[in-house]
Parts: C-alpha cells; structure tokens; sequence
C-alpha cells in the first residue's frame, strides 16, 4: 500500500484542518485524476482544508482489508461520499461508478463531494 499526504483547501492558518479524506484507487484508474480534481473543487468551494491521503489499492488482499469499494473511492472522516455505498459488501480490484445528478459516472461529483464534506464539517 501506498500511501501519499497532500494539503488541499485553504492554508491551515486560515481554518482549522478537522477532515481527514482518503481517495483509495489502483494505480491504473482511469478516474483517478478526475476524482481528485473534483475534489480539490468541492474543498475550495466549501472553503475547507483537509489532510488528503491518496491510497493505492494494489492487490486483492488490501482491497479486501480496506473494504474498497471500487476504484476510485473517496472517503471523508471514515465515511465513503455515496452513503448509498456504505452498507456494501463486495470488495475488490475493479472500477466503482456513482450514481449522479448526470447519470452514472466513473467519480464522484462535485456536488456529491461537497454533501459530504459538509455533512463531516459540521460540529
């Protein structure tokens, strides 16, 4: 497994850095970056920093430990983005899809990712 820190959102003085959020993928997700893009814009437009772990999922037997979902799968304070997701129980190397405004998509929305991160962000 390994395991990337990065700071997104506003700096640490400006707001106090309270989520921890992990963006768990295998290394050749095609989602990957769009995930991480559209969550580095639902943190800039709720104003939020936070810890962002990249993960990656390298075999089956860590996909089975992290319970992952799919890739790319985001979760915030321990709480995957689609609360739809949470009850799952298959784990493994394959593609995740969500369920959007738009349709099905290969990440998160922004829209998505901002319900959730508002919904760990208040006290």
């Amino acid at each position: 497994m390994v395991l990337r820190e990065l700071q997104m959102g506003l700096p640490a003085g400006d707001r106090p850095m309270t989520l921890h959020i992990e963006l768990l993928a295998f290394d050749d997700c095609p989602n990957r970056v769009t995930a991480l893009e559209r969550l580095r814009a639902a943190l800039d437009a709720e104003q939020v920093a936070a810890e962002v772990a990249t993960v990656d999922v390298a075999d089956p037997a860590l996909a089975q430990e992290l319970r992952f979902l799919g890739s790319p799968s985001v979760r915030i304070n321990g709480l995957d983005v689609e609360p739809s997701a949470r009850s799952a129980a298959q784990f493994g190397l394959m593609c995740r899809t969500y369920k959007t405004a738009a349709g099905v998509d290969g990440a998160p929305s922004i829209e998505m990712l901002r319900v959730a991160i508002r919904a760990q962000s208040s006290p």
